[in-house]
């Protein structure tokens, strides 16, 4: 069956409901998201102003986190919910990070959609000896890591980057989501880098943006994606004992922020806490 066939059907039979990916799609700017998930962003928009903005400031921050790992010396990068694909995909900034073009990366999805978009994208623009895009599950870590390794282009033996962005406040901690990471952790080699961010209702501003976050939660119970806020906390247990970089768990505009960072002057509005750690 032809890719676009295979988008075709994706699409089809995912429009019940709203899906977070296509949603968050919607909120930074890009083409692959329907009428359903802009009714459904629109929604959010008119309850949370700002969560637009904040999706847009967990992208930015993959871009930096992205960047300062190519600069440090990674060259393999493992993108666990990568989601539909947009503007700054990490073969991108890598690509332009690393002048040598060494960069290999796998992208990964349980959403058919999103899976068949990147692979779309990825034949029209991407180098296919060094950049795949795979189905998988976070939440079955063993059978996930086994077809990044059946993809030839990662080398377990050497450091990785894996990313998981944007992606754990879509995860109750009863899928167990700890045990998944303890697993991913493991299978990293020293050196290797953890780049991550969470949604947060921790140190609401006032009452009114309580009652906003708590039906936030409530509208994405809706959607293909529910999921939960953690704190600061409970974030930081998803990087075990590793090494986190400088400036350590912040908000994400907070985390080597440049030019166009937004929420430069007040990162908490964001709502996104986000750190990279190294395994020592």
């Amino acid at each position: 069956m032809a890719a676009d066939d295979e988008v075709l059907r994706a699409v089809e039979g995912s429009l019940d409901r709203p899906s977070a990916a296509r949603v968050y799609d919607y909120f930074i700017g890009g083409n692959h998201n329907y009428a359903i998930d802009r009714a459904f962003g629109d929604k959010v928009r008119a309850r949370l102003p700002l969560i637009p903005d904040s999706a847009v400031a967990c992208r930015q921050f993959l871009g930096r986190a992205v960047r300062y790992a190519s600069k440090s010396g990674i060259h393999q990068f493992v993108d666990i919910g990568s989601g539909l694909p947009t503007a700054g995909n990490v073969h991108e900034v890598a690509d332009e990070a690393r002048p040598e073009h060494d960069t290999t990366v796998v992208y990964i999805d349980n959403e058919p959609i999103a899976l068949a978009h990147s692979q779309l994208l990825l034949a029209d623009t991407a180098d296919t000896d060094r950049h795949r895009a795979i189905a998988g599950d976070l939440l079955e870590p063993i059978d996930l890591w086994e077809r990044v390794g059946e993809t030839g282009v990662i080398d377990f033996e050497q450091p990785v980057a894996l990313v998981i962005n944007a992606v754990l406040h879509f995860i109750k901690d009863e899928q167990q989501p700890h045990q998944a990471l303890d697993f991913y952790r493991g299978q990293l080699a020293p050196g290797s880098f953890l780049i991550m961010c969470q949604l947060t209702d921790e140190n609401p501003a006032d009452e009114e943006e309580r009652r906003a976050l708590d039906d936030l939660k409530a509208y994405y119970e809706t959607t293909t994606n529910p999921g939960q806020y953690r704190s600061r906390e409970e974030f930081l247990k998803f990087y075990g004992d590793f090494e986190l970089v400088e400036p350590g768990l912040v908000y994400a505009p907070e985390w080597h922020p440049d030019e166009n960072a937004l929420f430069a002057d007040a990162p908490s509005k964001s709502r996104i806490l986000a750190a990279v750690a190294r395994k020592p």
